[in-house]
């Protein structure tokens, strides 16, 4: 009976061996299907980059970003939550870019800012560019930009306000403000801003970034923090490119103002 029981015993705990390395082997196979279809990748350690190099999976996010770019795709990036920002890229043609900017030429003014113990617009030193503002519909050309932007919103396009195309010279600036209002005067004649979507008409050769001093993000970690301007990183940055649109909300979902989208 012990001789019977033994090898019982040992039966058992061989079938028991033999399930365990089929399980082995099989997941073994699932893993290198995975890693042939490019599904699954092994982390690649970063003493293989060299010193001051970019870690291996944000070189990978580059050049995925730059293979999509060059191909004119459209798609839309997460930038940061606080506050909640979003990249469309190729949000405009390249024709509607130079339509715009042919469009607002003739009519450039220097900006303003807005007093808010009288509502009314006034010079700054803030803000040192020029622009001008479009009609709402004014043809079919911004019809169709206006749709796009809300669909991209999700809000209707008669919430939204006149397109303002601006035109920043070298050393021009606006500095750190908010869009969301703080006085009576705004809020009574169209409601509070919620939201901004700036959209980027031209390339440029260095600087131009969008800059949210006040965002709570890894600002270094953003696939394009080596080629910004100093001016660039002193916080959460934007690169301009021609037809991307930059999409940031100045109001939380709670309806509260977000410091946060504090941006110049």
């Amino acid at each position: 009976m012990v001789k019977v029981r033994h090898s019982r015993l040992q039966a058992k705990k061989w079938s028991t061996l033999t399930l365990v390395l089929s399980m082995l082997f099989m997941l073994t196979i699932v893993l290198l299907m995975l890693l042939a279809m490019g599904i699954f990748s092994l982390p690649i350690s970063d003493e293989d980059s060299s010193p001051n190099d970019l870690s291996s999976y944000r070189r990978l996010a580059i050049e995925k970003r730059n293979r999509a770019e060059e191909r004119g795709e459209q798609w839309t990036e997460i930038i940061a939550w606080e506050p909640r920002a979003f990249v469309y890229h190729n949000f405009l043609s390249k024709e509607e870019c130079e339509y715009l900017i042919n469009l607002a030429k003739p009519h450039m003014k220097k900006s303003t800012v807005v007093d808010s113990k009288t509502g009314q617009s006034k010079d700054s030193r803030v803000r040192t560019s020029s622009g001008m503002f479009l009609r709402r519909g004014q043809d079919k050309i911004i019809r169709n930009i206006e749709k796009r932007i809300a669909d991209f919103t999700f809000i209707p396009v008669e919430h939204g306000e006149g397109l303002q195309v601006l035109h920043y010279e070298v050393g021009q600036k606006y500095d750190a403000h908010n869009d969301y209002f703080l006085d009576k005067f705004n809020t009574k004649n169209g409601g509070q801003r919620i939201a901004t979507l700036l959209m980027y008409l031209s390339d440029v050769e260095e600087g131009g970034e969008t800059v949210f001093p006040a965002a709570e993000a890894n600002f270094s970690s953003v696939p394009w923090w080596n080629e910004l301007s100093e001016c660039g990183k002193q916080g959460l940055s934007i690169k301009p490119k021609r037809g991307n649109a930059l999409l940031f909300w100045s109001m939380r979902p709670d309806a509260t103002i977000d410091t946060s989208s504090l941006h110049g």
